[in-house]
């Protein structure tokens, strides 16, 4: 049985799946993309061993341990004025860039309308890596609030989870937190 990884947009799960794959050759390891407002969904609901999430989430019921830290950037068109910015703070992006659209799974629509001339969107700085277009820029948004990445799991077991299962998921813990495979925590 596969062991299955759910993951947000943004989040590049590759190395820790090239570091399960060396580790756990009899398990094949399934990455499952989900959208943000899904990612706590799967794992309640049993789609998921365990996600890479982007919190804030609801603890209850969840473990989760915090990763990193993602910049937030704003996305504008390529010739608008805060393009030749090197950085912006939140009021300078209400000021200069209009309506600023929600980060949520229409991304690529809020995309379309900034490309537009329609507003602007602050994204994570993963995101708007993923979805760049030549026709907009980004830039750090220097006050505003980090996104924070975590791996996140279940914390009561759920019913019938065995052994095999729960080292599983101890031994994908020790991979994100870099444990060599020789660790005695492994």
């Amino acid at each position: 049985m596969p062991f299955r990884l759910a993951y947000v947009r943004g989040v590049t799960p590759a190395k820790w799946a090239r570091i399960w794959g060396e580790r756990m050759r009899r398990v094949p390891l399934d990455l499952v993309l989900v959208e943000q407002p899904d990612q706590e969904r799967v794992l309640r609901g049993g789609e998921a061993d365990m996600a890479l999430v982007r919190l804030p989430i609801d603890r209850d019921g969840l473990h989760a341990i915090p990763l990193y830290e993602e910049r937030a950037v704003v996305v504008v068109p390529k010739d608008h004025a805060i393009a030749a910015a090197d950085e912006v703070t939140e009021a300078e992006v209400v000021e200069l860039a209009g309506p600023v659209h929600p980060f949520d799974p229409a991304v690529d629509d809020a995309l379309a309308l900034v490309a537009a001339g329609v507003g602007s969107i602050v994204l994570p700085q993963s995101v708007a890596r993923l979805h760049a277009r030549r026709d907009l820029v980004a830039r750090p948004v220097a006050d505003a609030e980090p996104t924070r990445i975590a791996l996140a799991w279940l914390s009561d077991p759920a019913p019938g989870r065995t052994d095999s299962e729960q080292y599983r998921i101890d031994t994908f813990i020790g991979i994100v937190r870099g444990r060599t495979a020789n660790s005695s925590r492994g």
